[in-house]
């Protein structure tokens, strides 16, 4: 159960629960927003009928390419819902390429590579819907309906989750919180080790160089980072001390190979060899500029890197794994052997 306070006199006063004027809202906020319940989407349909009279309340495709069934509770029962989203998924998973290209038209009212390039800023991949996922939206869902959730995608690696949202009133204003019940990278992870090369340990990171850090400051000073938001921060603390990293830039290639030597740290809290990281001559300034809203802060991880090369220089060929994901573990076969002879990458 989620609680949510305010600060009064310097001490916390609980808000009070409140409910929507009408429950379609959070179906339209989703529609527009699936970030709101920790979805990374492009929705693609809204009420999509089925063969069997039935309709999906929204479909996305994430950025890689597989489809995700976003299902409201309403009033069904926890039990009736999970059964109804398998249901769906059932005939999800024999949509074909073809069949989403023309369900996506008919809901963007445009081509769906020209929106999903808009969305995720990379390239629509050629296969799609190689694995599919189930997300419930509801208020309230029983334990026991929890634990079924959490025992489906733990144990036997289906990809369903649970997102709930929270309404609140507070002097005549009406807040909303969201909550996911599993990490959802680990929901679709997990899923995909099934049919996929088992993980090789290497983990994939973006580099994202920008206004707020420099590629040519991860080498000198020892890390990799990210920031603007829990969103981008958050993935850093799946990096823990040993674990060997790669480093993509997107639009460039590859662009280093190391091992994490400290876990995720506020920016403004990292020593480097010479003193604090953002009192040294940083080719990118701007990283020090977002270190005061501390929920928008820069973190950074500590890597020892083992090869790196300038971006100019990126590696990169024409079929080898990349996404806009900023942490993620690195199944593919080809593109460790690419990096084994490009970094010296080794997972001994």
């Amino acid at each position: 159960m989620i609680r949510l306070y305010k600060l009064s006199n310097d001490a916390p006063m609980e808000v009070a629960a409140g409910k929507l004027a009408k429950e379609d809202m959070i179906h339209n906020w989703i529609e527009k927003h699936p970030e709101l319940v920790g979805l990374e989407l492009l929705i693609i349909g809204r009420e999509v009928v089925t063969p069997y009279n039935t309709e999906i309340d929204l479909l996305g495709i994430d950025e890689d390419g597989n489809l995700v069934i976003v299902e409201l509770k309403r009033d069904r029962t926890p039990r009736e819902i999970i059964a109804q989203v398998f249901d769906y998924a059932s005939w999800v998973k024999t949509l074909s390429t073809r069949d989403i290209h023309d369900k996506a038209f008919k809901y963007l009212k445009k081509d769906l590579s020209l929106a999903f390039r808009e969305r995720f800023q990379t390239a629509l991949p050629e296969t799609l819907n190689e694995n599919h996922t189930m997300v419930i939206v509801a208020s309230k869902f029983d334990a026991a309906s929890q634990r079924i959730v959490r025992y489906l995608s733990e144990t036997y690696g289906i990809a369903i989750n649970t997102a709930f949202f929270t309404v609140f009133e507070d002097d005549g204003k009406t807040l909303f919180a969201t909550d996911l019940l599993l990490d959802q990278t680990e929901v679709v992870e997990r899923s995909e080790a099934k049919a996929k090369a088992p993980w090789s340990g290497l983990w994939y990171v973006n580099v994202g160089e920008g206004p707020h850090r420099s590629w040519e400051d991860m080498q000198r000073y020892k890390f990799i980072g990210a920031g603007g938001g829990e969103k981008y921060s958050g993935p850093l603390s799946r990096l823990q001390p040993g674990n060997p990293i790669v480093a993509y830039q997107s639009g460039k290639g590859y662009v280093g190979y190391g091992k994490v030597t400290s876990p995720s740290i506020i920016a403004r809290d990292f020593q480097t060899e010479n003193g604090p990281l953002l009192e040294q001559p940083l080719a990118q300034p701007g990283m020090a500029r977002n270190g005061e809203d501390l929920s928008r802060a820069e973190y950074v991880v500590g890597v020892n890197w083992i090869k790196t090369v300038p971006m100019a220089q990126a590696k990169w060929s024409g079929d080898l794994f990349a996404n806009q994901n900023i942490v993620c573990k690195l199944r593919d076969p080809k593109t460790i052997e690419f990096l084994r002879n490009e970094f010296g990458v080794s997972l001994d």
